[in-house]
């Protein structure tokens, strides 16, 4: 299993000041997190309570049908185009990124064993789309089209421009390039789908956007493309078994939830940093991002006190921020904790040749970029450390489809521990509706009048609706 590192939260390396007595702390916390553990796996299986995205690595019927309808469209595309935004795109994007060869659209057919180019629209910039849609070839392009509720703004109307263009071009076949995750019996995409004749996979009621990687979200674009999805189930079982354990000592997830928070509320640690020291974990972290901030970031407590609070989320890419981000981190203000991920074993190893001897890079001769990356995020652990800085290292024995449902699972189980310590919802965004409800109005859909004058009277809209 993947591993944690906290010596360098400690108080026994960071001082009182800045560090944590962990033992201390873990005694003082563990009946707190041990009603934490017990409470939502107790209500995991309750309507309403948003906890089903912790029975995902159970459902085989779902496993069942990702992998017929893989199996069934296997050969017949080359690329796929997955359309989502947030949660409904970053997991994928995160496991595609770490899983399939680097420069994976770069390849060729038989380099990529036969399996299509996968591409992300998680944007709604126009210059991005139209570059994409100049670029790929839609009659060979199977589509996902991924919105729970079908009303996403972004995705929708990303949709509507691919479907026309796709009829446009194979008639009424256009149906067969299109496949819908959205939800089971309601909402706009559902009832477009049924309507039209397409594929549909279902987001299971009570999973949230950012929990929903090991749905059908996150695993038919795996799939699509290859990646092994039993073992993404296999990792999930594993770690959500360790994570039954009660006892804070021997469960990762809540150990990291707890230092998170102590950090926060005792010692101003208020930002976490997740840098993982392998560019095919650069999604892990922006996954992360939307995780931890619209999870934790809330101005309401369980009771309707006014809290305002959460942890600030930060993404980071070991070694290159290390020549960007690393100078404020040591330095710059008290208020961060870093995570840092360690892959211990790299699929590949590449030695630097024994050149340039008489010059004050020959050291490097003969040594590999392995131990180089390695060592780099070992001493940037140390000399935060050295400024009293607090870090830890997640150990990722190598990056496979189960190890990396072990880490995503775990940061789950983390992010709900937390915000059991928070006493906050962590499974609810209102912050995230009122920008929802403005857009809606600039763009003159009905029933959002009432926000179109409120947007009047603060910034000005003509009659027809454009801003002035």
């Amino acid at each position: 299993m993947i591993k944690i590192d906290y010596s360098n939260v400690s108080s026994k390396v960071l001082g009182e000041e800045f560090g944590l007595n962990l033992d201390e702390e873990f005694a003082q916390y563990s009946n707190k997190i041990e009603e934490a553990i017990k409470n939502l796996n107790f209500n995991k299986d309750k309507q309403g309570k948003w906890l089903q995205w912790m029975n995902l690595g159970y459902n085989e019927e779902t496993l069942w049908y990702v992998k017929e309808y893989a199996a069934m469209v296997d050969g017949r595309f080359d690329n796929v185009l997955v359309l989502g935004i947030g949660g409904s795109a970053l997991g994928a994007r995160a496991f595609c990124n770490a899983l399939l060869k680097p420069y994976w659209n770069m390849l060729s057919k038989e380099e990529r064993n036969g399996f299509p180019k996968i591409f992300f629209l998680d944007n709604i910039d126009p210059d991005e789309i139209t570059g994409l849609l100049n670029v790929l070839d839609l009659k060979k392009t199977l589509v996902n089209v991924i919105t729970k509720s079908g009303s996403t703004a972004e995705t929708m109307s990303q949709f509507m421009i691919i479907k026309d263009r796709l009829q446009n071009l194979l008639g009424d076949d256009y149906r067969k390039n299109i496949v819908a995750t959205t939800d089971k019996q309601s909402g706009i995409l559902r009832q477009i789908a049924n309507e039209e004749g397409y594929k549909t996979f279902v987001v299971p009621d009570d999973v949230g956007g950012r929990f929903s990687v090991f749905s059908p979200v996150g695993l038919l674009p795996m799939a699509l493309v290859g990646i092994d999805i039993d073992e993404v189930i296999d990792g999930i079982k594993v770690m959500d078994l360790a994570l039954k354990n009660t006892d804070i000592n021997r469960n990762i997830a809540a150990q990291n939830a707890l230092i998170h928070y102590l950090m926060d509320t005792k010692k101003g640690h208020y930002i976490s940093v997740m840098m993982p020291y392998s560019s095919r974990l650069k999604y892990v972290s922006n996954w992360y991002v939307q995780l931890w901030a619209e999870s934790l970031g809330k101005e309401y407590d369980k009771e309707g006190n006014l809290v305002n609070v959460g942890p600030t989320p930060i993404a980071a890419l070991g070694a290159t921020d290390q020549h960007s981000q690393i100078q404020l981190f040591n330095e710059g203000k008290h208020d961060k904790i870093i995570n840092f991920i360690r892959v211990d074993e790299f699929d590949n190893e590449l030695e630097v040749p024994k050149i340039f001897e008489f010059t004050g890079v020959n050291y490097l001769g003969g040594k590999t970029i392995n131990r180089l990356i390695n060592s780099e995020a070992d001493a940037t652990a140390v000399a935060l450390a050295d400024f009293k800085r607090p870090n830890l290292t997640i150990h990722l024995p190598k990056v496979n489809a189960y190890y990396m449902a072990e880490l995503f699972y775990m940061l789950e189980v983390q992010t709900a521990v937390a915000g059991e310590l928070y006493n906050i919802d962590a499974f609810n965004q209102p912050g995230v509706e009122q920008a929802k409800n403005y857009t809606y109005a600039l763009m003159g859909r009905q029933g959002y009048e009432e926000s179109k004058h409120r947007l009047e009277e603060k910034i000005g809209i003509k009659t027809e609706g454009d801003l002035v």
